[in-house]
């Protein structure tokens, strides 16, 4: 069911417009993300939905009624910040519990809701300490406590985890996943990190520039990317210059710059002679020592440019024989792998004709 609806958003500071033309619908109890690099107009987003700027032009709906003229403190959100936002001379308790003592309830009312939450959040033991004296997450934890205190309609996240290193980020992620089910509130997130939207959510709006560039599921959103901002903004992508030469109701055969003709999914509206780029993650490329039988049909030879061990994997930089560059990303416990590649090793470069797409200009 639809709780929230963005129709038609526009926000212009002088002659610079933040976000044009913006429509989204969010679902009851879904965990939404509003993606994209900096200043793209996501946070600018939030804040109109949250009431702290007014749009210029379109609507804002909550079930369906439009809540521009009504302000922030009237409407049933609450916001939580990369900056914690605590109050210093409050205890933990005392900044769970404070939306529950401004809404007017009773001290025995605040105090079981915020023993409730404490232990929800982990934090029991630590009801009397003070922000100073908790650490990153702890604080984190006490924001996203405060902010579901009082079950509003839409918590409204900007960067919260911005603040934080990558071990304890990864953490808090699987504790706002846990925290979004318990309590059965609809999240909008804000974030620039592609790894943190494509784990939290249940839909992703990528924007760029002030619009929203294609809204969808993680999976979508990363396999499927509808043009060349989208798969290169999510992830490591090769991105080669292609036209499309045939076009039948199963496959396209592409011209791409430096591999001569390959194969990929039909794609609906693209015929022959259109221009794009011939995309491929590099994990979906395949290479194996020259000389190797390869169950591909299309191979390419070129020999190891550089590479770059991580641990569980290693990313490989593969030199054509026509100078163009791929990418291969390869998990180090790849069966049959005695080694690891060294560099001017001659390689056979090869995917399946499903993993490639070509998406048009």
């Amino acid at each position: 069911m639809t709780l929230l609806e963005v129709r038609n958003v526009t926000k212009r500071f002088g002659s610079f417009t933040a976000v044009d033309d913006v429509n989204i619908t969010i679902k009851t109890g879904e965990f939404f993300t509003l993606l994209g690099p900096s200043g793209c107009g996501k946070t600018t987003l939030l804040r109109m939905i949250a009431g702290f700027d007014a749009p210029d032009n379109g609507q804002i709906l909550l079930d369906n009624k439009d809540i521009i003229d009504l302000p922030p403190e009237k409407r049933p959100f609450h916001t939580v910040f990369q900056s914690y936002a605590l109050f210093s001379h409050m205890t933990v308790a005392d900044n769970i519990g404070f939306p529950l003592k401004m809404s007017g309830k009773t001290s025995r009312e605040i105090k079981i809701r915020v023993a409730e939450t404490l232990s929800e959040v982990e934090l029991s033991s630590f009801s009397h300490r003070y922000p100073h004296e908790l650490s990153g997450g702890q604080k984190q934890r006490v924001a996203f406590a405060r902010g579901l205190i009082n079950q509003p309609r839409l918590l409204l996240l900007d960067e919260p985890l911005g603040a934080l290193d990558e071990k304890l980020r990864e953490n808090m992620q699987r504790e706002l996943i846990s925290l979004q089910a318990k309590a059965n509130v609809t999240f909008i997130y804000v974030t620039h990190a592609q790894n943190e939207a494509l784990a939290l959510s249940h839909r992703i709006a990528v924007m760029n520039q002030g619009k929203i560039e294609q809204i969808d599921e993680p999976s979508r959103i990363y396999n499927f990317p509808i043009n060349r901002f989208v798969a290169d903004f999510i992830g490591k992508i090769n991105m080669l210059d292609a036209q499309v030469i045939e076009a039948s109701g199963y496959h396209l055969k592409l011209k791409v710059t430096g591999l001569g003709e390959v194969m990929a999914p039909v794609r609906e509206h693209v015929k022959i002679g259109d221009q794009g780029i011939l995309a491929i993650r590099p994990e979906q490329v395949r290479i194996d020592p020259l000389g190797s039988e390869v169950a591909a049909k299309f191979q390419l030879v070129g020999k190891i440019k550089d590479f770059l061990y991580i641990g569980d994997v290693t990313t490989y930089l593969i030199e054509l024989p026509n100078s163009i560059r791929i990418e291969a990303l390869q998990p180090n416990s790849f069966p049959g792998h005695a080694k690891l590649f060294e560099i001017g090793d001659p390689v056979v470069v090869s995917w399946q004709e499903h993993s490639a797409q070509f998406l048009p200009d």
